[in-house]
């Protein structure tokens, strides 16, 4: 029912402005799924903008905003390694006003907001005792949500639903502001689930991302045992919108063969 609504709602809206994108080359995972786009880029990382900016005042108000230097560091170096592999899938993505933070938090969680805006909290470093390489997965991952456009696109399926064929107006106002979409964009970051089939093109694309800036894809299949022995009594937040381990490792194996090439010769002196 759901797609239903929102199909219809972007049949009405065609001409105002609903738009069939491809929002990333393929790479050698094979992401090539068309999205349904009712709201633009720019107005997107505009609202992005906002909600992170929120998120770095209350972590910077708590004391929580990079306290541990040399972990900040570590952090950024993964990031930096990562970005520069980027341009594989969105040659734009160079020119992105990137931007990596780590907040002291006992939460294992980490996020990407639309247009490269990173935050690891420290939880998930720290309680799982990451090597660089599975940190390098969760972040690949989270980079992969933001080369993807998910939050677009998840923003665009909520407008939909919600307004249906009022849309049109309402996002002229919206795109104006800038305010009701920054507080759609922080509940799509934290709080809406994503949906199975972008979470699985995260994975993917995360994965050849790690490969391509030198990490072992092994450790993507580590990282999500950990992830999964961490949820055994209660379900981290990293988890709570994200699909089984089991299945998602089962996905990550058969995907090696592809990703294990571009590590090695990443790898290679």
């Amino acid at each position: 029912m759901k797609y239903l609504i929102f199909a219809t709602a972007c049949a009405a809206l065609l001409l105002g402005g609903c738009q069939t994108v491809h929002t990333t080359a393929p790479g050698a995972v094979g992401v090539d799924r068309k999205q349904v786009m009712l709201v633009s880029e720019a107005d997107v990382e505009q609202g992005a903008l906002k909600s992170y900016a929120d998120e770095l005042g209350k972590a910077r108000e708590k004391g929580q905003l990079n306290t541990d230097a040399a972990q900040a560091k570590r952090v950024r170096t993964i990031s930096e390694r990562l970005i520069k592999q980027t341009t594989v899938f969105r040659p734009d993505a160079a020119n992105w006003a990137w931007d990596v933070n780590v907040q002291t938090t006992s939460e294992l969680n980490a996020y990407c907001m639309p247009g490269g805006k990173i935050m690891v909290y420290s939880g998930l470093i720290d309680k799982l005792k990451l090597s660089d390489a599975e940190l390098a997965t969760v972040i690949g991952h989270e980079m992969a949500h933001a080369l993807r456009e998910h939050s677009r696109e998840a923003v665009s399926r909520a407008y939909a639903e919600q307004i249906g064929l009022g849309a049109l107006g309402a996002l002229a106002g919206i795109g104006d502001s800038g305010v009701q979409l920054a507080g759609m964009i922080t509940q799509v970051t934290f709080g809406l689930p994503r949906s199975r089939v972008q979470e699985s093109e995260a994975d993917r694309v995360g994965l050849e991302l790690m490969a391509r800036a030198g990490y072992d894809p092994h450790a993507a299949l580590t990282l999500w045992q950990k992830m999964a022995q961490a949820g055994s009594g209660s379900t981290p937040a990293f988890l709570s919108t994200h699909p089984s381990s089991s299945t998602r490792q089962a996905d990550l194996q058969a995907l090696l063969p592809r990703v294990l090439p571009l590590y090695s010769a990443a790898a290679k002196p």
